[in-house]
């Protein structure tokens, strides 16, 4: 490999915005905001939007959305017979 030619891999910490929760990983994302993680040490923050933790279907509160009908009011709007069987 070439040196110098690559971004910088190491540990920052990412923050869930909608519920705080934590977590650290390796990343060649950087930020200048720090936290203080649960081992003492300080790493950069990078909060995003939704993470596994809060996100409804890692969450178990998904809501399955009735599609019934959908495929019925495609095939009459395009007049599309059904294949015989």
């Amino acid at each position: 490999m070439k040196g110098e030619i690559h971004p910088k891999y190491d540990f920052v910490v990412f923050k869930d915005g909608l519920n705080g929760t934590t977590f650290l990983t390796r990343s060649t994302m950087t930020s200048k905001d720090k936290v203080k993680h649960t081992d003492g040490k300080e790493y950069p923050l990078i909060t995003v939007e939704i993470s596994s933790a809060s996100h409804p279907f890692f969450t178990g509160q998904q809501q399955l959305v009735d599609t019934a009908g959908r495929v019925e009011r495609f095939n009459k709007k395009y007049k599309i017979n059904k294949p015989a069987e």
